[in-house]
């Protein structure tokens, strides 16, 4: 399967995420190397007893700029085979709320690739968050996890 076919499928999910389904999606004897990343909900000593995220997002918008990402990355790594999945809804500390694997001819690449993927996300993929604390309390975070103002127009 070529990314381009690879972007036809959503890259939001409200179900966990399936390491063996997006490493089988990556998969090819053409390619030597495979990277994975997973980015998981934490709760250590900054986050003041996080139970939880909630993602949300307008997924359309979402979708379009996933897209968008891939085939950024596909034009820089033409070689190489991405998949994403980014979970919505309320994941627990502990669960993976994105990941991402890369399968290319040679390491460096799917590690190159890889990183620029999650970079991406981070700068242009809008998904909003919400951190539930043990306490009760919850507050909205921009991407780098600093507290921001509650998301106005969402379409969730």
């Amino acid at each position: 399967m070529r990314n381009a076919e690879l972007n036809e499928m959503s890259y939001l999910t409200r179900s966990t995420i399936s390491l063996d389904a997006l490493l089988a999606e990556v998969s090819s004897a053409a390619c030597g190397g495979t990277c994975v990343f997973l980015g998981t909900v934490r709760d250590g000593p900054d986050e003041h007893g996080v139970t939880a995220i909630e993602y949300s997002a307008y997924e359309e918008m979402v979708e379009a700029e996933f897209a968008r990402l891939v085939a950024d990355a596909d034009a820089r790594w033409p070689e190489a085979r991405i998949a994403v999945r980014h979970r919505l809804g309320t994941i627990p500390s502990g669960e993976a709320s994105i990941a991402i694997a890369v399968a290319a001819p040679h390491r460096a690449e799917a590690f190159e690739a890889c990183r620029f993927v999650i970079e991406e996300v981070k700068r242009r993929i809008p998904v909003w968050k919400k951190e539930l604390r043990v306490d009760g309390s919850a507050t909205w975070v921009d991407p780098s996890g600093r507290p921001t103002a509650h998301p106005s127009d969402l379409h969730a």
